[in-house]
């Protein structure tokens, strides 16, 4: 038996060097851990998640965690050798099915379990996977992540999880692969009695031990994506309010530092203003069953699905600062807008592989500036969006390599949001917009997707063939150049720098008449009336102009 697993075990890897050997003609560094991380293996992809059971004690002083995740599937296919991810520092102790312990065979960061009993395709099984040690320690969250050990002002331990990218195997062990969402989970913390844990979902029950320490459980209902799921623990009061949504009365739960409640309860008055307009946007807050939760933590902060976490220090802005430098960017404050925002898309609607990030991130530096509009005006949200572009670096394509756990350039954030703001303009009707913004969130809910997906649906809602526009604004680096000249009464103008083919129409301004124009690489000529011409390309599409 022990022969055979290894034998599979070989021929996985060998298939891997294969990819990785495609992938090193491309110029590439991606390594073997890389598609263990990446890719839909084989030993991930005869199960289905159903349900987690994260049991984890956390001990501050050590800086040391322990404990299990009971990993519950429905089998899709009759296979035995199943992939478990976790890394090192952290080691898994034991793995134990209907009380018989598993073998497993370690590869870094990827261990494949061999499963004893016969797994029959549609019967639910579950494992328990035992696993301690030091947890890497964030050494600037949320972009480098795991545990951040911290202390507040009167020196108790304060202490967040984040991990987006670096992957939740980090500090847990589980499916590391954004594919596949748990139906619902369990997380069950333990720590000293003198602090709090809040986590995902709704709090179930909290006891004291005899310990010293307090056990809290957290259930969330609805499916959550790995990197969603959090824990927290700090000296932390708790205040709330009942939000009158579109899908009925919403619980709004904060946590803060006890020294920061006053200030909180001023400033978190944000809030329900942002539920109230990525409600307009979006549709329903997508987690009504878990509620909505913004906990202080001790980094910047983080889009965990129902237990949002802030650390922008109370302030309007980015730490204070306007990102569009307009100064439409220090009427709210980022953090709370910003990663809300992600509750739409990232935590209802979730890329399946991280090369297609934009789902996250363009739509939702887009919401910052949708937020603008619903209170101040569609030319201050305009303004805003625009001013972003001062962000933009346009030197490598938005979205990154798939297979590989390869996200794409930064500017899947401020260049991305320029697209949408761009595809608005092409739409141009502003209430159809909201539909396709509202639809996608609808049809898309609780769902993984790809950017293919995505862009097949906004094509179809809009009813324009948009695959040259995301060719060009998602695959590829360059930023469309319009090209025009005048020549007496002869406007003549064509497209640079763009894919092949690219026909995207732009609206211009022409002696004060605005009208289309429908540019293709060739040269095309407008007659006009005069020779005396006021030519102006309007701003609020994402191009370069050039008067040749």
């Amino acid at each position: 038996m022990k022969k055979h697993i290894l034998f599979l075990l070989f021929m996985v890897l060998v298939t891997m060097a294969q990819g990785q050997g495609l992938l090193s003609e491309k110029h590439t560094n991606f390594t073997h851990q890389d598609s263990l991380r990446g890719s839909i293996t084989p030993q991930r992809a005869w199960w289905d998640l159903t349900y987690y059971h994260l049991d984890l004690r956390v001990s501050p002083d050590e800086k040391y965690i322990s404990g299990k995740n009971t990993i519950q599937y429905n089998v899709l296919d009759s296979k035995q050798l199943m992939q478990v991810d976790l890394q090192p520092p952290l080691q898994i102790t034991k793995v134990i099915q209907n009380g018989e312990e598993l073998e497993v065979i370690h590869d870094t960061n990827a261990h494949f379990v061999s499963l004893k009993e016969k797994q029959d395709i549609g019967s639910i099984h579950s494992i328990d996977v035992y696993y301690e040690g030091s947890p890497k320690e964030a050494i600037k969250a949320p972009w480098d992540g795991g545990f951040s050990w911290k202390k507040d002002a009167n020196n108790n331990h304060f202490i967040a999880t984040s991990c987006q990218g670096l992957g939740a195997s980090v500090w847990w062990p589980n499916k590391d692969h954004m594919y596949d969402e748990v139906d619902s989970m369990l997380i069950t913390v333990t720590n000293p009695k003198e602090l709090t844990n809040v986590s995902n979902g709704r709090l179930r029950s909290k006891t004291e031990n005899d310990d010293g320490t307090v056990t809290s459980n957290w259930f969330v209902n609805n499916p959550i994506n790995n990197y969603g799921v959090n824990v927290n623990i700090g000296d932390y009061v708790h205040f709330s309010e009942i939000y009158d949504g579109m899908n009925g009365k919403l619980d709004m739960n904060y946590y803060v530092l006890r020294d920061h409640l006053e200030i909180a309860r001023e400033h978190f008055k944000q809030v329900p203003k942002m539920m109230e307009a990525f409600e307009h946007w979006f549709g329903p807050y997508p987690f009504y069953e878990d509620g909505y939760k913004l906990v202080e933590v001790p980094y910047l902060g983080m889009e965990h699905q129902s237990s949002v976490t802030y650390g922008n220090k109370f302030m309007n802005g980015y730490l204070g600062r306007d990102l569009s430098r307009t100064g439409w960017g220090l009427k709210f404050d980022y953090i709370i807008i910003h990663e809300s925002g992600h509750e739409w898309f990232a935590n209802n609607i979730t890329y399946k592989d991280i090369a297609d990030l934009w789902i996250h991130e363009s739509f939702t530096t887009y919401s910052e500036s949708l937020y603008i509009e619903y209170y101040f005006g569609k030319n201050a949200g305009a303004a805003y969006v625009i001013g972003l572009g001062n962000r933009i670096d346009n030197t490598t394509p938005i979205i990154g390599h798939y297979n590989v756990n390869q996200e794409g350039s930064g500017d899947v954030y401020a260049k991305g949001a320029n697209m949408l703001h761009t595809l608005r303009q092409l739409v141009e009707d502003d209430e159809k917009w909201r539909q396709i913004l509202i639809g996608l969130n609808t049809d898309f809910y609780h769902q993984t997707v790809t950017s293919e997906a995505i862009e097949t649906y906004i094509s179809e809602e809009s009813g324009m063939d948009l695959s040259r526009f995301f060719n060009q604004y998602l695959r590829d680096s360059r930023i469309p150049v319009l090209n025009y000249k005048i020549e007496g009464k002869e406007l003549k103008y064509r497209w640079t720098n763009t894919i092949d083919e690219f026909d995207m129409p732009v609206r211009v301004s022409i002696n004060g008449k605005k009208q289309w124009l429908y540019p293709t690489a060739d040269w095309e000529t407008l007659d006009l009336e005069s020779d005396t011409i006021d030519f102006k390309v309007d701003e609020n599409f994402y191009i370069d102009v050039r008067e040749l």
